[in-house]
């Protein structure tokens, strides 16, 4: 591929507002990889992003991190990766030196970073990352399937940080995307009853069919009195958070049985909040947060398959018109829950 590559790249520079910066990619390190992007999923943090919410990404940023593509030419020491392979991207950047990513850690560096907040974000024609973080789509996944990747890779590092085993009963809170695929995990991890809670309907009709085996409209029902019963007054063994609201916080944990534990998944835009901790102390429960992932892409992509992954992409539309997409997916009345952009 010959080099300059003209680039544009969609950033967020003022609350709800994108425009596109029109760069160069002048050539390519020795251990990178430049890909074209094919598809590139709007996040949840993005949401929180383009609200000017987002607790560590300031704006004006760059968006996207959740995309698939063709590998387009890669650098000098490249060998694992080779020019037309269909790949995903773990999109973290982290210094491989510092204690936590000698200790395997890297999810914890102390220098980590994403490849959006250096503006190499991937609502763009083309990014440049590092060999290491570059995976290969398994033949037959769509490119739009591909870019959900990273999000499943999100809710696989929670299941996996909450441990969840055989016969564990679990509830999550919130059928957002990462919610849906935290359950759809759980279930896949052996959890004998997932109870999703949401106030949509549509949502909890695919929270069912990505292996939920209840779910409580929470417009309707109370989350904790409805997984209570179903637990015969006992409570759930592991609870999910993934909304990031107070009040969703409460119920996850009220829900849990005697030493149950809550993961929180969810992005709080405000912060602190207020929680029961006689709760906490008086039967002993357990509250961790997850965030992001660490060694879960090879998971992640192994778990796809047994997934139908393709009912969560609601809305597409081609990259030009981003903004269009940014306002669907934060349209709570557009029924959207993933939105991706093709190129």
């Amino acid at each position: 591929m010959d080099f300059p590559v003209d680039n544009r790249v969609g950033q967020v520079y003022e609350p709800f507002k994108v425009r596109f910066l029109q760069r160069q990619i002048t050539g390519l390190a020795g251990d990178e990889v430049l890909i074209k992007v094919r598809a590139s999923a709007i996040c949840g943090s993005d949401l929180h992003i383009a609200r000017g919410l987002h607790p560590s990404a300031p704006l004006p940023v760059t968006i996207g991190h959740e995309f698939s593509g063709d590998v387009a030419a890669v650098g000098a020491d490249v060998r694992r990766v080779r020019v037309g392979q269909r790949v995903c991207v773990e999109p973290c950047i982290v210094c491989g030196e510092c204690d936590a990513c000698r200790r395997g850690e890297y999810g914890h560096c102390e220098h980590i970073s994403f490849t959006y907040r250096i503006g190499n974000g991937a609502m763009a024609d083309y990014v440049v990352v590092k060999q290491p973080y570059v995976y290969e789509l398994p033949a037959g996944m769509d490119y739009a399937v591909g870019a959900l990747m990273e999000p499943l890779s999100v809710a696989t590092h929670a299941v996996r940080q909450a441990d969840v085993r055989l016969g564990d009963t679990v509830l999550v809170v919130g059928p957002g995307p990462i919610g849906l695929m935290t359950a759809a995990m759980c279930r896949r991890a052996g959890a004998s009853r997932v109870i999703v809670a949401g106030r949509s309907a549509g949502r909890l009709d695919i929270a069912r069919q990505m292996g939920a085996t209840d779910t409580v409209d929470g417009s309707a029902a109370d989350p904790v009195e409805e997984a209570m019963c179903l637990t015969g007054g006992k409570g759930v063994d592991k609870s999910f958070e993934c909304v990031g609201k107070e009040s969703c916080l409460v119920q996850a944990l009220a829900a849990l049985r005697a030493c149950g534990l809550c993961t929180v998944v969810g992005i709080y835009e405000k912060s602190p909040v207020q929680l029961p901790v006689t709760q906490l102390v008086s039967r002993e429960l357990r509250l961790q947060g997850a965030q992001g992932y660490c060694w879960d892409f090879p998971v992640a992509i192994d778990a796809a398959g047994d997934l139908p992954l393709e009912k969560l992409i609601t809305h597409t539309f081609p990259m030009e018109q981003l903004q269009q997409a940014l306002d669907t997916a934060l349209d709570r009345n557009s029924g959207s829950l993933k939105v991706v952009l093709k190129a």
